[in-house]
């Protein structure tokens, strides 16, 4: 496990980017209306990505759309710790936990996961501490509000300078409380507490945060709203081509992990616009 954690740390800061396999175990995902609820869906999908070519699988138990509500730690560990460990043993890709909760941390940890994935960018009470006694990476994501109700009216007066801010605040408190700046990845989240116009602003200028945060970069863009809004508001399961564009945007820009749930199609997009960007 230590030995995974510490090879998935040196590839977030240098070679090709890195394609992460969304894995929603929750009955209420937006993006294939709770599927992969059943274990057994879950593991076939899990494996698919990691033949696809999927560099981190991300399993998430507790829904973060827009109005969604808080499942309780019980039920989250129920549906995510048997996938994730029976997956620990079936698939040669690092695993992340997509989780707010503290104690699941520390279980999805010690079930085999490499990486804490936190949209709450650990400001959960405990969640810092928890990280900081784990030898595992963690991603920090940027969210105005909660999920239940961050697309309300969320309002800035320059999104991706605040969005820094707010990146640069949380790796603070991080490296206050032990957690090494190699061990983190920052995620300016798209699509939380964020309308159309501030999705798009900070794509735009993705560059500048990568260069002002110098931090490895995820982006989570795959099959979201703002995509079928733009693209004439087709229904997520018709977003694919969208998605892939605005990858490779944001791997032109400096992005260095893309979430997706499209592995394939996802990381040919990614590569060809990394080998662009690379380019004498």
């Amino acid at each position: 496990m230590t030995q995974v954690s510490h090879s998935l740390r040196e590839r977030l800061h240098a070679g090709p980017p890195l394609v992460m396999g969304v894995l929603n175990v929750t009955p209420d995902s937006f993006s294939d209306g709770g599927y992969f609820a059943a274990p057994d869906r879950a593991i076939a999908q899990a494996e698919r990505m990691a033949e696809e070519g999927a560099d981190i699988i991300d399993i998430g138990g507790e829904s973060t759309r827009p109005g969604a509500r808080d499942v309780p730690v019980d039920e989250e560990r129920r549906r995510v710790l048997p996938v994730l460990e029976t997956l620990a043993d079936r698939v040669p890709v690092p695993l992340s936990v997509d989780t707010s909760k503290p104690d699941l941390m520390r279980e999805a940890v010690a079930a085999g996961a490499a990486l804490v994935n936190d949209v709450r960018a650990l400001r959960g009470p405990g969640a810092v501490e928890a990280v900081a006694g784990l030898d595992v990476a963690v991603c920090l994501m940027h969210m105005q509000g909660e999920p239940r109700t961050m697309q309300s009216n969320p309002h800035y007066n320059d999104v991706t300078r605040e969005v820094g801010d707010f990146l640069e605040q949380r790796v603070r408190a991080c490296t206050d409380a032990g957690i090494a700046r190699e061990r983190i990845v920052v995620d300016p989240g798209f699509g939380f507490g964020k309308t159309l116009a501030h999705n798009l602003s900070l794509l735009k200028h993705l560059e500048e945060l990568t260069q002002r945060l110098g931090l490895p970069l995820l982006v989570g863009m795959s099959r979201k709203r703002m995509i079928g809004t733009v693209l004439g508001d087709v229904p997520a399961e018709e977003r694919l081509h969208g998605s892939v564009a605005v990858a490779t945007m944001a791997v032109e820009r400096g992005a260095r992990i893309v979430r997706a749930h499209d592995v394939r199609a996802t990381r040919d997009g990614c590569l060809l616009a990394a080998a662009v960007r690379e380019a004498e």
